[in-house]
């Protein structure tokens, strides 16, 4: 009970010093506004900085600090975001179900996300210091503009704490009938409030990259919705929702494996096989679509500022783009290979094995046309000797048409790779189960060709115009084929007999360490796009309205910003190692014979 106690007092310890830093912040930041405020509207115009600006403290660069900080603080706001959203929906199935092994589950990915919460609060303080030591002015624009926000952040902050303890204390206390559903309401308050602070937080970022409810020397009109309703909000919003799911289903999944491989038992290690599963299908779910949002949020960047685009996708951070085709090939590789070996747990799985060599070579060649690049890098020499920057057969592979034909194929087959996972320990009883199979077959038949038609013709064969347009179809087939051949399924298996029952925890260890590969991955991709949208900005703090004068206002070169994110991520990595840790001490129990008095 100290425990607990300690637990909940350090937290609200660690909000109630980030309030108290906000406050006086924005006292600070208002003083900063009405000195340099105009004679209109008293909200004054961006300040025009000078390096002197930018406080110096000795051996440590300011926005290396910020950086990293800011990215673990993400990281683990991600993470603890989004347990919540699928710990709530995995309560509700147990619910309905009245099967105590989701709530057990339930419980359990609840409890890991407490001491990741607690990390989340500690570098979410460290960063709002980091940003009030090196970055005072641009701080103290921001608040004056965010003010409301920011008090409204704090408070939420502190609601989401104290929902959170009563969620996850009160879990074996509220259980039977009324107090089931009390607890329930209390899930869907936790994520009604993280939600609420993720669209905050993302408002004052959006805002970095699209300024609204400003004139153009960044005075300030008082309207502070316009400014958080700025022209990229919604992108950021979608994008960082879906991804956030993503990845907090590779980290329980992660977890998941971890006390598999840890597991002395074969009732845990069965227990720990069908919550690796359940994790698995909740980042895959959320996979699926990333990469749509991430194209939309690409395409809104674009609409708002052609040089921001530009500089996105074609210039300097267009090598960047290679690696995350890298990563997320990774992702769909290592989710899929560990369908196919969850295939194991069932007898009736043979059946489907040797379409799996099918699948792989699909995958394998969309990733690789994902990744081959359109403008290599070359010395003179090899430039030379090769007539020009593009080669002449993998060239046509480097443009979006063969890249949005690619994700769509992989996209495509990966849901195969559950389908038949899916039905591999299903018999169909209904008569019409050969049609219905052959219906499927079509529809996916069809849904090939017409992305392959789309991409090929559309792509290389008519007006630029079109090469963009025709990728909307394409997602729109890709949904097609998918939600249709769910509902085919859904009938064909309708009263279907199990081949036999389930073998849970049948599955090869080298399985964990693809679920493993999965948080690796998310991890490091995030990181890296994170700083592809923050580096867009260029020498701006915020896009035309406030210029960076630091002495850091350049672009890092690319293999200095990948050591940063790499060296970031092992820091995450061990931390969330210290979080699995401290999730399995806490249920440990140690009785020393001879120790205590009878």
């Amino acid at each position: 009970m100290l425990r607990k106690i300690a637990s909940i007092g350090f937290l609200f310890a660690v909000s109630a010093a980030v309030v108290l830093a906000l406050g006086g912040e924005l006292f600070v930041a208002k003083a900063i506004a009405e000195e340099a405020a105009s004679a209109a509207g008293g909200y004054g115009p961006a300040p025009v900085l000078t390096e002197a600006d930018y406080p110096k403290v000795s051996g440590m660069n300011g926005r290396l600090v910020v950086w990293v900080v800011a990215q673990l603080h993400l990281w683990f706001a991600a993470f603890v975001l989004a347990v919540p959203i699928f710990v709530f929906i995995i309560e509700a199935i147990g619910m309905r179900t009245r099967d105590k092994r989701y709530d057990d589950m339930a419980y359990e990915f609840i409890k890991v996300s407490i001491t990741a919460y607690s990390l989340t609060a500690i570098l979410g303080g460290l960063l709002l210091f980091a940003l009030i030591i090196f970055y005072p002015h641009l701080f103290g624009y921001l608040s004056v503009i965010f003010k409301e926000s920011m008090i409204y952040y704090a408070l939420l902050f502190f609601a989401e704490s104290a929902v959170l303890y009563l969620y996850y204390y009160g879990w074996h206390w509220l259980q039977g009938d009324i107090r089931k559903w009390i607890h329930l309401t209390l899930g869907l308050l936790l994520n009604a409030v993280g939600t609420t602070l993720m669209l905050l937080a993302n408002a004052w970022l959006t805002f970095m990259m699209s300024p609204a409810g400003v004139d153009p020397a960044g005075v300030f009109s008082g309207d502070s919705w316009a400014a958080i309703h700025n022209f990229l909000w919604n992108p950021i919003n979608i994008h960082r929702f879906v991804a956030n799911i993503a990845y907090g289903g590779s980290i329980v999944g992660a977890y998941a494996a971890f006390k598999f491989l840890t597991a002395q038992n074969a009732q845990e290690k069965a227990h720990y096989d069908w919550m690796g599963y359940n994790a698995n299908f909740i980042a895959i779910c959320a996979l699926l679509p990333l990469p749509f949002a991430g194209y939309y949020l690409a395409a809104e960047i674009y609409a708002y500022s052609q040089q921001m685009g530009i500089t996105l996708m074609g210039g300097i951070f267009a090598w960047l783009f290679i690696i995350q085709a890298v990563l997320i090939g990774a992702l769909f590789l290592s989710a899929n290979y560990y369908l196919w070996c969850g295939m194991g747990r069932s007898d009736g799985a043979k059946r489907y094995f040797k379409f799996i060599k099918y699948i792989a070579i699909v995958l394998i060649g969309a990733f690789l046309v994902w990744f081959t690049p359109h403008t290599l890098v070359l010395t003179n020499a090899e430039l030379k000797a090769l007539g020009g920057p593009h080669h002449s057969i993998l060239g046509p592979l480097g443009i979006m048409p063969a890249k949005n034909t690619a994700v769509n194929l992989m996209i495509m087959f990966t849901f195969l790779s559950f389908l038949f996972y899916r039905r591999s320990n299903k018999q169909a009883t209904v008569s019409w189960e050969r049609v219905g199979n052959i219906l499927q077959v079509a529809l996916f038949t069809a849904g090939i060709a017409n992305i392959l038609f789309l991409g090929i013709y559309h792509g290389y064969f008519t007006n630029t115009v079109y090469k963009v347009a025709a990728s909307i179809p394409q997602v729109l087939t890709t949904f097609v084929v998918i939600v249709g051949s769910l509902v085919l399924d859904s009938f064909i298996y309708r009263g279907a007999k199990d081949v036999g029952p389930l073998h849970w925890g049948r599955i090869p260890d080298r399985a964990q360490y693809a679920l493993f590969l999965l948080a690796v991955a998310f991890t490091w991709l995030m990181g890296l796009m994170g700083y592809i949208r923050s580096g867009i900005r260029q020498h701006w703090h915020v896009v035309d309205i406030m210029r960076d004068a630091s002495a850091d206002a350049y672009t890092p070169t690319l293999g200095y910003a990948a050591n940063v994110v790499s060296i970031a991520a092992i820091i995450f990595l061990t931390l969330v190692i210290f979080v699995f840790w401290i999730a399995q001490v806490s249920s440990s129990k140690s009785l020393p014979a001879g120790y205590w008095k009878e």
